[in-house]
């Protein structure tokens, strides 16, 4: 009786934990999900001719535990032999933040919450790069990820890769949160 009531119990923490994780919400008052990302946003080079401002992002129910949040924007469609394109990286975000404002992604980071550090993605510069796949290709999908994590800081080299990071972020993540947005031309 009293080895059932703790896997009881057991079960009941997990089942728990996992519906507070699955609250955990990414939204975005500039990027609607699944439909095309504006002008804005679009990067401003390779044929591109947007504004490259990165969109607000907002969160809310991150799980217990959480001690720092990374923002990850991933192109899974780009022609890079299988292993996407990372448009935005950012680390080290309080667990007292609940989002980034619009702007934030500027390459001198001085938008980001203190303590925040961007990763180079690979236009080969930290900070935000919009969208700007190639011309005649179906529209790409553009995956924004926000990640609680269970740990203050993420220690990294100074020269860490955007799948470095990735590895790291996933390696010490307790909850993500998804919106996935469109881009062609």
């Amino acid at each position: 009786m009293k080895r059932t009531l703790i896997t009881l119990a057991a079960a009941l923490v997990a089942v728990c934990a996992s519906a507070q994780a699955q609250n955990f919400e990414l939204a975005s008052s500039d990027i609607a999900p699944d439909q095309s990302i504006a002008a804005r946003f679009v990067f401003n080079g390779f044929g591109c001719t947007g504004q490259n401002v990165s969109p607000g992002l907002s969160w809310k129910n991150a799980p217990a535990g959480t001690k720092s949040f990374a923002v990850m924007v991933h192109d899974p469609d780009a022609p890079t032999g299988g292993a996407g394109f990372w448009h935005w990286v950012v680390v080290n975000i309080p667990a007292t933040g609940s989002g980034l404002p619009q702007g934030a992604g500027a390459g001198d980071g001085k938008a980001l919450p203190a303590g925040a550090q961007q990763i180079a993605t690979d236009f080969g510069a930290p900070g935000w790069g919009g969208p700007c796949p190639p011309v005649g290709d179906t529209p790409h999908r553009y995956n924004f990820t926000v990640y609680a994590l269970k740990v203050d800081k993420l220690e990294l080299p100074a020269n860490a890769t955007a799948s470095l990071t990735g590895f790291m972020v996933n390696s010490n993540a307790i909850a993500k949160a998804s919106l996935s947005a469109r881009y062609g031309r």
